[in-house]
């Protein structure tokens, strides 16, 4: 792909989500998907037992992924554990313990995929365990090592699971459990009010991405 001759040609577009960038930011709590140069950036606040954000990223969330694949939006994940105190159980904090092992071994994508496509059945079954949580990752190809199962059975990323959720419950201003999940800012700008239930579906959403990657930058 290129830009007709005239100045440098455009990156190619990402063909497969496992060859999508993935990392941790410095702030050591947000986790980093898609082209870094990307000008349209989208912040999402999940927790992996909730199922709204299992309905978000069975509808709306397509349209994101392709314009990450496309280079042209990059996606900041703060992941939350808070449906742990209200459901019980620990499955939210093991399955963010999971989700950061799988960073470390750069399928964080992939498993993340794998991780709400599984919520329901998962969650019929009293919440994701250690056993649950390393089934699903044989999904993954190339996830399953003694580095990654030793980190989700011991539970090696518990003070980032705790960071990230005193991350998340930091950007409810002034409501101190935080800003619920799915919570999605595009730019900066959080997508709520009438424009809420546009997260739920791809053409909406993808029209509330693409006004903000047409948007003048200052």
């Amino acid at each position: 792909m290129d830009d007709g001759g005239a100045g440098t040609p455009a990156p190619a577009v990402y063909t497969e989500v496992e060859e999508l960038p993935e990392k941790l930011a410095a702030d050591g709590t947000t986790i980093v998907v898609g082209d870094p140069a990307a000008a349209t950036t989208v912040r999402l606040y999940e927790d992996p037992r909730c199922p709204v954000v299992e309905e978000f990223e069975a509808t709306g969330a397509p349209a994101l992924r392709e314009m990450t694949l496309r280079r042209e939006a990059k996606t900041e994940y703060t992941l939350a554990s808070f449906k742990d105190d209200r459901l019980g159980g620990d499955g939210s904090k093991r399955a963010v313990n999971a989700l950061r092992a799988a960073l470390d071994a750069g399928k964080f994508t992939e498993y993340h995929a794998v991780i709400f496509e599984s919520m329901t059945e998962n969650e019929l079954a009293g919440g994701y365990t250690t056993a649950s949580l390393l089934e699903l990752a044989d999904q993954v190809e190339g996830l399953r090592s003694k580095t990654f199962d030793s980190a989700v059975a011991t539970m090696k990323y518990k003070d980032f699971v705790t960071a990230s959720q005193k991350t998340y419950e930091a950007a409810g201003g002034d409501d101190p459990r935080g800003p619920g999940t799915p919570t999605v800012a595009i730019e900066g700008i959080e997508v709520k009010g009438d424009r809420y239930g546009w997260l739920f579906e791809k053409e909406l959403f993808g029209l509330l991405l693409n006004a903000a990657a047409n948007s003048p930058r200052t």
